[in-house]
């Protein structure tokens, strides 16, 4: 049984890229860059699509400067390279949405979704590390490429006219389900499953709002559906290095 319950994450990984294969390519649908937000202000267009990006980098920032001595301290050491890859891919995160709210297109594109991808496969590593005791490293690397590769696909795909976003979406499918079912099976503290499920949850909320952007726009009269997005997906992250570096704190004493 303990056997069959530590290849549930191999099944998982098989059931979605089985599904993936089956169902076929997914495309980017026709209006994805009619975001809600056309306000002009400090002479920058999509203003609030735009600014609410800081936060990203912010939170890498603190991340950064709060898990100094994360290699080094025994509880962090395993699944510090993906962590490390998922603070820089935060970092990155906030120039690269930033400068495709500027204008967007499927050019621009490119450079918001490499950083995201890079900073899923991170935090799929760095958890991955935690939870089995063993060197992230290798994974990393392993996930960064993969992360290329999938928006590669994406931009490649789209100028052949039949973009394929799959490799992308299941990246970021993957840290929602792998996440909870590795510190389920490896016996994770408790605060740190509440942490990453809080913040699982948060980013989970962060896509459906992205989804009703032009109708959260229309109820709030003030704040759009994308950049609530921007919001949460922010705090999602500062709820992880929160835990992460709490777990350091002795070691920064």
């Amino acid at each position: 049984m303990k056997i069959a319950r530590q290849h549930l994450p191999f099944a998982v990984v098989g059931l979605l890229v089985g599904a993936a294969l089956w169902y076929g390519p997914i495309a980017q649908w026709p209006d994805y860059h009619n975001f809600a937000d056309q306000q002009v202000a400090l002479g920058i267009p999509h203003f609030a699509d735009v600014a609410s990006n800081i936060g990203f980098a912010l939170v890498a920032v603190w991340g950064a400067c709060a898990l100094p001595r994360a290699r080094h301290d025994a509880g962090l050491a395993c699944g510090w390279a993906g962590y490390r890859l998922f603070l820089f891919g935060m970092f990155l995160t906030a120039f690269g949405s930033g400068y495709y709210h500027l204008a967007p297109d499927n050019a621009r594109l490119v450079w918001d979704r490499l950083p995201i991808a890079l900073a899923c496969g991170g935090l799929l590593a760095g958890v991955w590390g935690d939870a089995k005791g063993q060197s992230s490293a290798v994974l990393t690397a392993w996930l960064a490429l993969l992360a290329i590769y999938s928006v590669v696909w994406w931009h490649v795909t789209e100028l052949a006219g039949n973009g394929d976003l799959r490799p992308y979406l299941l990246l970021q499918a993957l840290p929602m389900l792998l996440i909870p079912l590795w510190q389920w099976l490896y016996r994770e503290p408790a605060a740190d499953r509440l942490s990453f499920g809080a913040a699982l949850l948060l980013y989970a909320i962060a896509k459906a709002a992205e989804l009703y952007d032009h109708q959260i726009a229309a109820a709030t009269g003030l704040l759009t559906g994308h950049t609530i997005k921007h919001l949460l997906a922010t705090a999602a992250a500062a709820v992880i290095v929160a835990r992460l570096s709490w777990r350091v704190r002795p070691a920064n004493a």
